[in-house]
This record gives structure tokens, sequence and C-alpha cells, in this order.
């Protein structure tokens, strides 16, 4: 298990033991935290699971693949630390990721 933890627009925090190996959306949905949508269901095929990450786990990342890229041009106010959560693949490096939900997605 990793520690993350989501920050809702309206500043409550989800602190979440996620499993290794399942995606940051995925906890998001089982624990309701608020505006992330997954119309998709973690597909990558629209992008209502755009998150910020916190600038110390972004580099950890690495940059979002073409799929994903393309995606985002579907997200409202796209930030260089913009992501998808659905593909965040939660991994013991990645202990105290923090992300943060817009305030609206797509």
């Amino acid at each position: 298990m990793t520690s993350i933890a989501f920050i809702a627009p309206d500043g409550t925090r989800y602190d979440i033991d996620a499993p290794n190996g399942s995606s940051a959306m995925e906890n998001a949905i089982r624990r309701d935290v608020p505006g992330i949508d997954a119309d998709c269901g973690g597909a990558c095929a629209c992008a209502t699971c755009h998150v910020y990450v916190d600038e110390p786990h972004l580099a950890l990342l690495g940059k979002p693949e073409a799929m994903e890229e393309d995606m985002l041009d579907f997200a409202l106010d796209v930030r260089p630390q913009s992501r998808l959560s659905c593909q965040i693949r939660i991994r013991p490096e990645l202990e105290g990721l923090v992300l943060r939900v817009p305030d609206r997605q797509a």
C-alpha cells in the first residue's frame, strides 16, 4: 500500500492507502472523491479524472504518453502539472503523492 491524497475543490483532503498497481482514479472512485467523474472508467478516453500533481512527485511520474496528452486537450484549465488520474499507477515511490482536483471537469 502507498499513501496518497486527493484535495477536493473545496479543500477537503482525502487520505487513501492505495494498493500498488491500482490507478489513482480507481482509488478516488472507491473513496467518493468529489470531482473525479471518470466517465470512461479508466480507459483514457475522456478527461473527467483530470488532476494537478503536486510538484515533489511530478518528476517521478514522467511525461504523459501521447494518448493521455491527446485527452488532456479536452480538459479544462490544463497546467504543466495536469495529468489524468486513470494513467497514474500507484507504486511505492509515490508515497505521499498529492493530487488536486480542479474546480470543474470537462
